[in-house]
């Protein structure tokens, strides 16, 4: 095996972890909706924390990025 292989199957390993980020975004937002169709005065306190979850978790996205990245390119 030489190296570029073994570069981009080290950078598509880094990159499945998009996946369990894609899954998380989509639980984020599937309770922000919920949880203000079901109560729509409680709106204020929880979009905040939405979209403090999103943010954190679209973290984990960039940095999986940024390492498949390193991988590829160095």
């Amino acid at each position: 095996m030489d190296v570029a292989a073994a570069k981009a199957l080290g950078a598509g390993i880094a990159v499945i972890s998009l996946a369990g980020v894609g899954v998380g975004i989509g639980a984020i937002f599937s309770a922000l909706v919920s949880s203000i169709a079901r109560n729509p005065t409680a709106r204020d306190q929880v979009f905040g924390l939405g979209i403090l979850g999103f943010a954190l978790t679209e973290a984990v996205a960039l940095y999986a990025l940024i390492i498949a990245f390193l991988i590829l390119f160095t």
